[in-house]
């Protein structure tokens, strides 16, 4: 009990300690690796006004426009630079941390909030991430905010209360002037002290104003909202988000009305009526983005880039939401999974007596998990990233796997080796991970170009990475070339990577016709000219003269004889 009281007391600067040390792995070495081509395509599409960038999002992406609403005045005040650009990224991955922590503790205690903030700190996966200039932290940060709120509402007794009927008690009590002090012959009245008062003073002290506890519950009701459609706004799989809420509360609901009151699980299931004002809620938040959705959809299923998951890939995505990117220790991994699977088995036992949170969990976890896979039969989208904001869940079963040893030094052992595995992934990650090399590419063109050549990106919107750092060299030593992208210029048909066929071959001939110097910016070819077909063309007509490989591509020059 003392043990319980003290970790209470000393939580706060606990977690602000580890939330200080989640941060610092997120910033660490974080310009080790220069930017790739999504992140420069987020920097090129947050440079747009507001109005071009919606119509371009629209126009040739996948994804919701609520990441490039932020980093577009993000930009504007600290500019572009790859360190800044991730800055905003790391800053969404931190504060996440402090949030899994309330998680926690409202579901399990303290003990709970501090060793999942703690994983989720030294979470490999999500650190990689946090240094990323995409909207996969504000994801997880959204999720986790909506999670909280969910938690907050399924352990209030009030949770029955109409929505907004706090509010209006809590306006009701604050149009109450406060009750008048007598007058005293030693003290100045109540009315002489307000007198003396600024009109702004007098106005506040005019108001009852209450402790914000009594609007505690609606303010949950609006957080629920307002963050599952902020998670929905970010990421277009996103949709699994209230598919999994609705399908645990749902059931929830039927658990209550087929079971006795004293039969009740640890979560307390709210009314369906305030249940269906929440999910109107969302939707009328999310709805403006409803066609652009329905069209980005079609786009996706007519052809996407993500190659079919097969049983490997799944293995591999589960992976790396525990690991990361796995580049060593292939050979143990099998006594870290054994690890693994014990806290999760322990995790499940800490829930056995509010098996509802334990379901809780396994639902936010699982339904996207299957959702994208199930999807993925007739349209592949199963992608790890896209999953990031399962390991808000995931986290909290480990954690609760740790709370359950309850002997204080087997706790510490374990909590040690959690410690370092996840240590010695992300130490991996800040060693090996590697990201395509588009400043080599540009320097190696500024170093050679004349006057006039043309370049040629395979894939059209390579040409933004090489752009961000090709327009340096231009302006510092008045490099003018001319730029096209194969088999059409970047964006033209509104095909985000169109695919190089032999009927394209007359059109290249014809581009590079009269051309003394032509270079090739090769990349992303697998996908966008798999027969080889544009250096096979170009070899027919020029010969080739240098050529420079880089980490995601290659640079080609070919010369007329």
């Amino acid at each position: 009990m003392k043990d319980e009281i003290g970790i209470e007391e000393a939580a706060p600067w606990i977690v602000i300690a580890i939330t200080l040390l989640g941060g610092v792995l997120r910033i660490l070495l974080i310009n080790k690796n220069g930017m790739w081509l999504d992140e420069t395509f987020s920097v090129w599409l947050a440079n747009h006004s507001l109005e071009e960038m919606l119509s371009w999002i629209a126009k040739i992406d996948q994804h919701p426009p609520l990441y490039y609403l932020l980093l577009h005045p993000w930009i504007g005040k600290f500019g572009d630079t790859p360190y800044y650009v991730r800055l905003l990224s790391v800053l969404f991955g931190t504060i996440t941390i402090p949030v899994i922590y309330q998680i926690g503790k409202r579901m399990s205690g303290a003990m709970m909030g501090l060793v999942a903030a703690l994983f989720l700190a030294l979470s490999p996966f999500n650190i990689r991430f946090a240094q990323e200039a995409r909207m996969y932290t504000l994801l997880t940060f959204n999720a986790a905010m909506a999670i909280y709120a969910l938690v907050s509402l399924l352990t209030d007794v009030q949770n029955t209360r109409p929505i907004g009927s706090q509010f209006l008690d809590y306006l009701r009590a604050w149009r109450e002037p406060r009750p008048v002090e007598p007058a005293s012959s030693r003290d100045l009245s109540y009315q002489v002290q307000n007198r003396n008062q600024t009109r702004w003073r007098a106005w506040i002290n005019r108001h009852n104003w209450q402790s914000i506890k009594t609007i505690e519950t609606d303010l949950a009701w609006v957080g629920f909202i307002v963050f599952s459609a902020a998670t929905m706004l970010t990421h277009n799989t996103a949709v699994f988000f209230p598919i999994a809420t609705n399908t645990f509360v749902l059931g929830l609901m039927l658990y209550k009305r087929i079971k006795k009151p004293e039969s009740m699980p640890g979560f307390q299931a709210p009314s369906m009526g305030n249940w269906i004002k929440a999910q109107i809620g969302i939707f009328l938040l999310w709805s403006p983005w409803l066609v652009v959705f329905i069209q980005q959809a079609s786009r996706v299923y007519q052809e996407f880039w993500i190659p079919k998951p097969d049983m490997e890939m799944v293995i591999q995505t589960i992976e790396s939401l525990f690991f990361g990117t796995l580049f060593s220790l292939s050979s143990q991994i099998r006594i870290i999974w054994i690890l693994y699977a014990v806290l999760l088995f322990l995790g499940l036992m800490h829930f056995r007596k509010r098996i509802s949170q334990f379901l809780f969990l396994a639902s936010l976890f699982a339904i996207p998990l299957i959702g994208e896979l199930v999807i993925s039969i007739r349209r592949p989208i199963f992608y790890d990233r896209t999953l990031i904001w399962i390991t808000i869940p995931l986290t909290l079963v480990l954690a609760a796997g740790v709370v359950q040893l309850r002997f204080r030094y087997l706790m510490i052992a374990v909590l040690g080796t959690m410690v370092t595995i996840n240590l010695f992934f992300a130490s991996d990650y800040y060693r090996f991970m590697r990201k395509e090399d588009w400043n080599t590419a540009a320097g190696y063109v500024a170093n050679f170009a004349e006057e006039d050549d043309l370049v040629l990106f395979n894939a059209n919107w390579v040409q933004i990475p090489f752009d961000y750092y090709f327009k340096t060299y231009e302006r510092l030593y008045d490099i003018q070339v001319v730029k096209h992208g194969v088999p059409e210029d970047m964006f033209v048909s509104g095909v985000l990577e169109p695919k190089m066929t032999e009927n394209d071959i007359p059109g290249l001939i014809a581009l590079v016709d009269g051309q003394d110097r032509v270079w090739l910016v090769y990349s992303h070819n697998d996908y966008t000219d798999p027969m080889g077909l544009i250096p096979q063309t170009l070899e027919s007509k020029m010969e080739l003269s240098r050529q420079r490989d880089f980490f995601g591509g290659q640079v080609q020059l070919y010369e007329t004889p």
